[in-house]
């Protein structure tokens, strides 16, 4: 499928979806994390380590995590100061670490032979400092294969923008629909192969938008390449 046959998603969208498909029509944020984790999950294929940031993107990630660590490749967790996890992500957390695995707040990579990164989702618009800087480029120098969760870590995810740094992804996947950054701009040069995901978002919370949906989108399969 063509990118221009699929709308795309501002960030504002991407976090009123969240509101109506809880409210309006019973997907909770927990179920949708659920589901975008376990579909990254399934385009691991190999030992892995997944780094992630502390909102819902880092929340896919460990949900991604504990999906890993149950087939047996899960070389480690790593999240940007853990104690910042709040609602849906601390949940997942939880659930991870009721599965056993230990979560680390320094980069570990070793063992890995790519990385899932779930630093930053579409809520960036200026340039990762500190230890998201620092771990971002460490990413980028490892020279393992990176599979971003929807969209590269220091993409801005509206205008296509990458900030200096942001991750250079082998894969996107991209929960949904794809994001506008993803095909602006810097974004197709950071992100790879793109792939959509079905992650349970109602049709009607798009319609609702004002967003058409191609019709049958993931009847044939979970997932759309780009």
């Amino acid at each position: 499928m063509s990118s221009s046959a699929l709308p795309t998603l501002n960030s504002g969208q991407v976090k009123e979806l969240d509101r109506l498909a809880a409210e309006r029509f019973g997907a909770s944020v927990d179920s949708l994390m659920e589901a975008a984790g376990t579909a990254v999950a399934r385009f691991c294929d190999g030992p892995a380590a997944v780094v992630c940031g502390p909102g819902n993107n880092g929340g896919d990630g460990l949900v991604c995590a504990r999906r890993l660590h149950e087939a047996g490749c899960l070389t480690s967790v790593c999240c940007v100061d853990p104690t910042r996890l709040r609602g849906p992500a601390a949940n997942a957390l939880n659930a991870l670490e009721m599965a056993g695995v230990g979560v680390v707040s320094d980069l570990r990579l070793d063992g890995a032979s790519l990385v899932v990164d779930a630093i930053f989702g579409v809520g960036i618009s200026r340039p990762p400092e500190g230890p998201f800087a620092e771990w971002i480029e460490a990413i980028n120098a490892s020279g393992k294969r990176v599979i971003a969760v929807d969209v590269p870590s220091g993409l801005d995810a509206d205008t296509g923008v990458a900030y200096a740094p942001c991750v250079r992804a082998d894969i996107t996947i991209t929960l949904g629909l794809p994001k506008h950054g993803l095909l602006l701009a810097d974004g197709p040069n950071v992100a790879g192969e793109i792939w959509v995901v079905d992650i349970g978002i109602p049709d009607k919370a798009y319609e609702s938008l004002g967003i058409k949906v191609p019709k049958g989108l993931f009847a044939q399969a979970s997932e759309v390449k780009l």
